[in-house]
C-alpha cells in the first residue's frame, strides 16, 4: 500500500471515494460534482489529499485537509475536513496511515495542530481518533492533536 499526495490529476481516482464518502453522511450521490468538487480544490490548491493505493493502484482511502487559522491561538492549523476508506478495504490499517500523513504535514508545515470533527454515532472514527492521541473537546466532538 501506498500513500500518495495527489495532484488534480488523481481527481478521477479519488472522486468515487469522496461520493461514497458525501453519501456516508447523508447527501445523495453525485459522481461529477464529486470528481469537480476534488479537481477544484486541487487545482487551485485549496487543500490537500493524501491518498491510499494498493499494490494495483486502486484507491483504498482519502484524507482531505484544509488550511486554516486559529484566531485564539494566532496561528495556523490544518482542519482534517475528510477521512474515507472504502468497505473493502477497512480493518486493514489504511485510516491510520492517512492520519499519520496528515500528522506529518503539520509538523512539516509548522501548524500549532489537526482539527477535526466527527458524527456522534461515528463511535469508530472516534476511537480511531482518540488512538491517534486527539483530544476530544466539549459540546460537540472537536478534536485537536498538538504538534
Amino acid at each position: 500500500m501506498d500513500i500518495i499526495k495527489a495532484t488534480p490529476a488523481d481527481a478521477a481516482l479519488i472522486a468515487p471515494l469522496f461520493d461514497a464518502y458525501r453519501v456516508f453522511y447523508g447527501q445523495a450521490s453525485n459522481l461529477q460534482l464529486a470528481e469537480e468538487f476534488i479537481a477544484e480544490r486541487l487545482t487551485n490548491n485549496e487543500s490537500v489529499i493524501f491518498l491510499a493505493l494498493d499494490n494495483n493502484g486502486d484507491a483504498l482511502g482519502f484524507t482531505q485537509l484544509y488550511p486554516g487559522f486559529s484566531s485564539v491561538s494566532a496561528a495556523r492549523i490544518w482542519v482534517l475536513n475528510d477521512l474515507f476508506v472504502s468497505d473493502n478495504a477497512r480493518c486493514q490499517g489504511v485510516a491510520t496511515l492517512l492520519m499519520h500523513a496528515a500528522k506529518e504535514l503539520g509538523i512539516k508545515a509548522g501548524v500549532k495542530g489537526l482539527a477535526l470533527e466527527t458524527g456522534v454515532n461515528n463511535v469508530n472514527a472516534q476511537r480511531l481518533y482518540e488512538s491517534l492521541g486527539y483530544v476530544k473537546e466539549s459540546g460537540s466532538y472537536h478534536y485537536l492533536l498538538n504538534l
